[in-house]
């Protein structure tokens, strides 16, 4: 479903700041695999679905979207292939529409837009049939702008439209980050609850080491631009923090430099 074959990426090229985010990064999901990503600061995780998202291009490699070559595709047509959550929750909605509106958008995206944009009341029926699985009484604030809602609520809205349109490839940058706790944990199961049921290929990135063991049938650690290990299976399902830290250190010959994954 998604093939990333040897890409590269430098930002600033021959300048003092030069940064090579991604060196030679090969990787490939098959259809319904979820797959976490984590790694310290600097990483190149964030750039890495930056790449596959076409925010940056890149400078080698190739990226295989269901079989389609995207790699010279510029963002805004790549987006008919992916569904994407940002850490902010004030990304991904229109804050001084509604609920009903923002759903409505995501649901007609690819569509051709014409002067009849009102609602239907079988459309109104099925949004509000979706908004029941969050178990958020959304379902009764059709009308209410997104603007008024919590981040929590927000961003489990975010992800809705996401996946609505069931995309061939789902793109959660550190979706839960900004998040509490126990919000946070509320839209991870939601995450899991949808990501299940539509059998949808995905990329999490987290900074939580528990949340990137504990979700998804796979698990990536990057550092320095590079995949060093790559987890699935039964291996993954036994693995522990300490496991992970531990051979992390092995392979990179360093340690795990991201206080805010250790302190979670």
């Amino acid at each position: 479903m998604l093939s990333v074959n040897n890409i590269y990426k430098v930002f600033n090229p021959g300048t003092v700041n030069e940064k090579v985010a991604l060196r030679g990064i090969s990787l490939t999901l098959e259809e319904g695999e979820f797959v976490t990503i984590i790694g310290g600061n600097g990483a190149g995780k964030s750039t890495l679905l930056n790449a596959i998202a076409g925010v940056y291009p890149v400078d080698e490699g190739s990226i295989i979207i269901d079989g389609t070559d995207v790699t010279k595709l510029p963002e805004h047509k790549r987006a008919a292939f992916l569904g994407r959550v940002f850490q902010d929750p004030m990304m991904g909605t229109a804050s001084n529409m509604w609920i009903e509106e923002n759903l409505a958008l995501a649901y007609r995206r690819g569509q051709r837009r014409t002067l009849r944009w009102g609602i239907k009341q079988k459309e109104r029926e099925y949004y509000k049939e979706l908004l029941k699985t969050l178990e958020l009484g959304l379902e009764d604030r059709m009308t209410t702008k997104v603007g008024l809602l919590s981040g929590g609520q927000r961003q489990a809205l975010t992800l809705l439209m996401a996946t609505l349109k069931k995309p061939k490839v789902l793109l959660l940058d550190e979706h839960t980050a900004a998040l509490d706790p126990k919000t946070a944990q509320k839209v991870l199961e939601q995450t899991d609850k949808l990501v299940e049921e539509n059998n949808l290929t995905t990329l999490m990135i987290t900074h939580n080491m528990k949340d990137a063991i504990r979700h998804g049938n796979r698990l990536i650690m990057m550092h320095d631009g590079k995949i060093i290990l790559d987890i699935k299976g039964e291996e993954k399902k036994n693995l522990t923090v300490e496991d992970l830290l531990e051979r992390f250190g092995k392979v990179s010959g360093e340690e795990f430099a991201n206080d805010r994954a250790l302190l979670s």
